[in-house]
């Protein structure tokens, strides 16, 4: 039977294999529900609940909880820390730095608590799912500047699938994980002229497997992580670098996830 968890870390890894050298493939943020399905020494096999997505955790850095906790907690409405970083303070007057995109389960009014612990935090840094049409652009460009790091999902190390998924994820659009996934979704638009703010370009290596995910601010510009989140130019071949001077990414499709 499987046990139920939440994250109460700022940023816990997750990797491929039960093992502190296994390369990390994702990142639970504070306030993010899974499932435990396996555990092996000090291990756990964990399947994060947003996105169904499985990985290994250090069985010290994930809190379990009832399993009428965690249903509760998935039917509330969703909040948001809506800035880089902020501090939130438990009833043991611990402080914890926790990032942009992390969680806050029962949130009320600059409070909130699970697992019996109560937190507090700024109410001004707290947003709940957002429209996709208000500001989706001004979400993707908080991460401006942070650098790429595979597997990441935090403002100060993502990967381009973490990025695009936590961006349209705070505004109520539930993406995978993975480019290859994620671009099974929305419909094709079949030219790069046609595209809009906030559709979703992919791109492809020489095999033609999807390795890459960017946001367009037009049908010119385009938001993504590449050494860090960056804007750059994009026309029908792809993405080019001004810095570079060439082309860096092949594009494949475009996909419109907004109506």
């Amino acid at each position: 039977m499987a046990d139920y968890g939440i994250c109460e870390l700022s940023v816990v890894p997750v990797r491929k294999q039960p093992s502190d050298k296994s390369e990390m493939i994702n990142q639970l943020l504070f306030g993010d529900l899974l499932i435990i399905e396996e555990s092996q020494g000090n291990w756990y096999l964990i399947r994060t609940s947003h996105d169904n997505y499985e990985g290994w955790t250090d069985s010290k850095q994930v809190t379990i909880i009832g399993k009428e906790e965690y249903i509760e907690i998935g039917k509330s409405e969703t909040y948001y820390i809506n800035t880089i970083s902020n501090y939130v303070t438990d009833n043991n007057y611990r402080k914890l730095s926790i990032v942009l995109g992390s969680k806050l389960p029962n949130y009320n009014n600059g409070s909130f608590s699970f697992e019996e612990k109560n937190y507090s935090i700024n109410n001004n840094t707290v947003t709940k799912t957002m429209d996709p049409d208000l500001s989706i652009l001004e979400t993707a460009k908080k991460y401006l500047g942070a650098p790429y790091l595979w597997g990441g999902r935090s403002p100060y190390g993502i990967d381009c699938s973490g990025y695009v998924q936590l961006v349209f994820g705070m505004h109520g659009i539930s993406l995978p994980r993975d480019a290859y996934l994620q671009v099974e979704s929305g419909s094709t638009i079949d030219f790069i002229d046609e595209a809009k703010t906030g559709d979703l370009a992919y791109f492809d290596n020489e095999e033609q497997q999807i390795i890459h995910v960017g946001i367009l601010l037009d049908n010119k510009k385009i938001i993504h992580a590449s050494g860090e989140v960056r804007i750059d130019n994009i026309d029908h071949q792809g993405i080019y670098n001004e810095q570079l001077k060439k082309y860096t990414h092949k594009l494949r499709i475009i996909k419109r996830i907004l109506d």
